[in-house]
């Protein structure tokens, strides 16, 4: 299921980069780590790594500004799940970081065994925190009004998004700009009360399970 992903690591520091490197080769077959020491290096990660699985991001590197990259990221690059890795671990920083869109955080003396499953959790669509305050799936509770809340154009995007298409064939094949995509995705995301394109697609997938079937979408 995990195979052939492509991570990028953003860690300043060279061992525990090197350490977690080896610890996801040895866990996903065929996984491709892009490390970044800086900002300025995640950034040109994010520009050129076509369709990255993840990001594990470590708040503290040099460029950082709190948790303004964070907000950044989670802006610029809506399909990408964030996880922090940080040496901090007070209840306030994670609540921060889950609140500006990371979809888990893992503190740095995690166990390795516990950063794989948490790692895996968030790549199956769910929240990890080592409190597990916000380890649950993209919320159900009334998945249909959600759906319904999409609007024509938005609920189309959503399909394709479980097709599987990228923001780039969906904007070709709508005859929209691959930005114009990504603002629809940000509000798609917070209308189903999901924070990435998978937890999106879940929601989408227990409407059909509830249903039967897709059912018809929002009229034009």
């Amino acid at each position: 299921m995990f195979n052939n992903m492509k991570i990028i690591l953003a860690d300043d520091h060279p061992l525990f980069r090197q350490a977690l490197s080896i610890t996801l080769k040895s866990h996903f077959s065929g996984v491709e780590i892009f490390g970044a020491q800086t900002i300025p290096e995640l950034e040109q990660h994010l520009e050129h790594v076509i369709d990255a699985d993840l990001l594990l991001l470590d708040l503290d590197i040099p460029g950082a500004q709190g948790f303004n990259s964070l907000i950044t990221i989670r802006r610029l690059y809506p399909d990408l799940g964030v996880v922090i890795i940080s040496g901090f671990e007070d209840k306030e920083t994670i609540h921060k970081a889950m609140s500006f869109g990371a979809a888990g955080f893992i503190p740095k003396s995690t166990p390795v065994p516990e950063m794989v499953i948490a790692i895996k959790e968030v790549l199956n669509g769910k929240l990890w925190t080592p409190d597990g305050e916000f380890n649950s799936n993209a919320p159900t509770a009334n998945v249909d009004d959600k759906i319904a809340s999409l609007t024509p154009k938005q609920h189309k995007i959503l399909l394709m998004f479980a097709d599987g298409l990228l923001n780039k064939q969906i904007a070709y094949e709508l005859g929209l700009s691959e930005s114009t995509i990504k603002s629809h995705a940000s509000t798609i995301f917070l209308k189903l009360g999901v924070r990435n394109r998978t937890q999106a697609v879940i929601v989408l997938n227990e409407l059909q399970l509830n249903q039967g079937a897709f059912g018809q979408g929002p009229n034009e």
